[in-house]
């Protein structure tokens, strides 16, 4: 095709042989990118069917009344010869699509793996509800803290190991010099609940902390459940209730054996560490039964510092605090051995450990169910 006619040579016999030529020409193209190359030389702006367009201008009156409607005719003949082909290869293209992807639907369905809820989640929820039974809110707090909060208020001298570099992650110190931290625990939870509300108060928080440590029962992130009542009367025999409720209700035995050992925390005092009577044998850990012993938390009645520098009197009030590591009482439960496998993003442990979302624990069926 030439596209130097001029209005000397054009005639509609010219016309009419453009037309046969490009016609065959769309019709033999065989996919998308030959349709593009006929329509860009016909319709372009440098192709032929534009060139004789433009020729019109240079035509007399006479001559452009005669090859006008020609001229226009082969250029929307061209146009829509181009639209048919190319809704020709869209149905043809989406026609292989459909008898790529057919399915038999007379055979078997493929089993779908769905979703699962994180052993950590579940386990969470599953103390809330026991808690949440005893009369306990539940109460939230952010992962940055202040070191106020984190170890001032709870009774943390200045030089204790816990401030180190080595074993809180540090923020770089702020425009007044002070260093905010990712929380090493739950505890500031409970200061910013006596904070903000007066006693009586009775509540749990959970959530995730941070610890510069790693091997198969230390993680760098991990998940803490702590619990605070304080009152004007409360006992070292009600923390002791609580928890040998909560344990029963946790681990699904009807009796459980527990034992305090005398510790230290700065926060608490007395404190203690509570143990539970369990079988170790055959490579499990059944609570409830057995000879042997094993440390599951920590707890103790709230310092009065504790109290004092959270602006109420430890004259009149006082109570008692206690705290448990959610990963691990998780594991103990359900048996899994390594705590870095719970962050590994491993889709067959949670196929394996995971839970469906349609089962909700509840104390009526069973915490497990």
């Amino acid at each position: 095709m030439d596209a130097a006619v001029n209005a000397t040579t054009i005639s509609a016999t010219n016309v009419e042989a453009l037309e046969r030529d490009l016609i065959a020409r769309i019709d033999a193209s065989a996919d998308d990118a030959a349709l593009e190359a006929v329509r860009v030389e016909a319709l372009g702006k440098q192709g032929v069917v534009s060139g004789l367009m433009r020729t019109l201008g240079q035509m007399s009156p006479d001559e452009r009344q005669v090859m006008g409607p020609k001229l226009n005719r082969l250029r929307d003949l061209v146009a829509e010869a181009i639209a048919v082909r190319k809704a020709a290869f869209a149905e043809a293209a989406l026609e292989a699509k459909l008898r790529a992807e057919a399915v038999d639907v007379t055979l078997p369905a493929p089993r779908a793996y769905q979703g699962a809820i994180h052993p950590i989640s579940r386990v969470m929820e599953e103390m809330a509800l026991i808690f949440g039974e005893m009369g306990f809110t539940l109460e939230e707090g952010p992962d940055i803290e202040t070191d106020f909060n984190n170890f001032t208020a709870l009774n943390f001298p200045e030089k204790h190991p816990a401030r180190d570099m080595h074993d809180t992650f540090f923020f770089h110190p702020g425009a007044d010099g002070a260093r905010k931290l990712l929380r090493t625990h739950t505890s500031p939870v409970q200061v910013r609940t006596m904070l903000k509300q007066r006693p009586p108060i009775r509540m749990i928080c959970q959530g995730r902390t941070y610890r510069k440590d790693s091997d198969a029962t230390h993680t760098p992130m991990f998940h803490q459940t702590e619990g605070l009542v304080i009152d004007e009367k409360t006992t070292m025999a009600d923390l002791k209730g609580v928890l040998m409720a909560f344990v029963k209700a946790y681990f699904e035995v009807d009796t459980v054996e527990v034992r305090f050992r005398p510790h230290f925390f700065p926060f608490t005092e007395p404190s203690a560490e509570m143990d539970v009577r369990c079988d170790r044998s055959g490579g499990q850990i059944r609570i409830g039964q057995g000879d042997d012993w094993l440390e599951i938390l920590g707890c103790g009645m709230v310092h009065p510092n504790v109290i004092r520098n959270c602006g109420l009197d430890p004259e009149k009030y006082q109570g008692y605090a206690f705290g448990m590591g959610v990963d691990r009482l998780a594991g103990l439960k359900y048996g899994m051995p390594d705590l870095r496998d719970y962050f590994a993003a491993d889709v067959r442990w949670l196929r394996h450990y995971g839970f469906s979302p349609y089962l909700l624990p509840g104390l009526a069926q069973g915490i497990a169910s």
